[in-house]
């Protein structure tokens, strides 16, 4: 058995960043350092923070007044901005830029009076971010069945934005469905779709053809990762979900070839290690890595002074 890894996989730039800032509010100002929502959506990542110092919470109201405070990669809605403000947070925004962009998408299309239409998962954290980006309302869809039923106040002027780890092939249907519904519509077409996202499900696309049975690494609350298996199901290929190598089973590599193996965005490459560990003792042979594209993004981390809250502050 040969075991296949894609490239590329694993961590991308908006989730190092995130990391980073968290780690860098807690060398700068010790524990705790409070985060509001998962950073990202692994639950070894959070783990490995929280060991750190960080302590993640759900509703604002449980932070501590004055506290230094991390909104996640995912976007906060500006509601939870305002309440952070009212109780004297000391706020570092570690939102990815790519959804800050969405964001300030959706706030010229609400300033320039369209209709707006958010392509998401209804209850994801960027999603609800992106909601509540604008006080104006908005209608999220999912699938392409969701589009007939959508009733707009103003059916001439239509916008369109996505959550930004969608698959392509859905967001690709959805877009359409939509045009063909409001033929003026205007948005992004893909291209808010996450370069990470993109390109992690390219390589599976590519691997299909030459592998037997393919395992992404990933939380199961993580889009984009859940993605990827999708991916590799629509192509006819088996495909499983596993937070950690101890979730692997035996049946599902049993009289496999070749093993394809990737990760989700928010996924440190030490899981991705214990997985190959865990194949090559259930007879994996040989690892590989495919000749992919090797990622060259990065995202700056804020300026200094935006963790130098006290000097901030004066």
């Amino acid at each position: 058995m040969e075991v296949v890894l894609a490239q590329p996989r694993g961590f991308c730039a908006g989730v190092s960043r995130a990391i980073q800032i968290v780690e860098r509010a807690l060398e700068i100002h010790g524990s705790p350092v409070y985060v509001f929502h998962e950073i990202v959506h692994n639950g070894h990542v959070v783990a490995d923070l929280v060991r750190r110092g960080a302590v993640f919470v759900e509703d604002i109201a449980d932070i501590p007044r004055g506290s230094v405070t991390v909104f996640s990669a995912h976007g906060v809605a500006n509601r939870v901005a305002e309440q952070a403000r009212r109780r004297g947070l000391r706020i570092i925004d570690a939102t990815c830029p790519l959804v800050t962009k969405v964001h300030q998408q959706v706030q010229r299309y609400a300033r320039e009076r369209y209709s707006i239409v958010v392509i998401g998962h209804p209850g994801h954290d960027e999603v609800e971010g992106t909601l509540g980006a604008v006080d104006a309302p908005m209608h999220v869809v999912s699938t392409v069945e969701e589009v007939s039923r959508l009733v707009l106040p103003d059916e001439e002027r239509v916008a369109y934005v996505t959550q930004t780890t969608l698959s392509e092939d859905d967001v690709r249907e959805i877009i359409a469905a939509l045009e063909r519904r409001y033929p003026g519509i205007v948005g992004p077409q893909l291209d808010d779709i996450c370069y990470a996202t993109r390109n992690r499900q390219h390589a599976v696309r590519s691997m299909v053809p030459g592998v037997d049975v393919i395992l992404v690494v990933g939380a199961r609350n993580s889009s984009n990762s859940n993605r990827l298996c999708e991916v590799a199901k629509l192509q006819g290929v088996p495909a499983y979900l596993i937070e950690q190598a101890s979730e692997l089973h035996p049946e599902w590599i049993a009289g496999a070839a070749r093993v394809g193996l990737t990760a989700g965005a928010s996924v440190p490459e030490y899981l991705v290690t214990e997985v190959q560990q865990a194949l090559r003792r259930l007879g994996a042979t040989a690892v590989t890595q495919m000749q992919g594209l090797k990622e060259t993004v990065t995202f700056r981390l804020p300026p200094l002074e935006s963790f130098d809250l006290r000097r901030r502050e004066a």
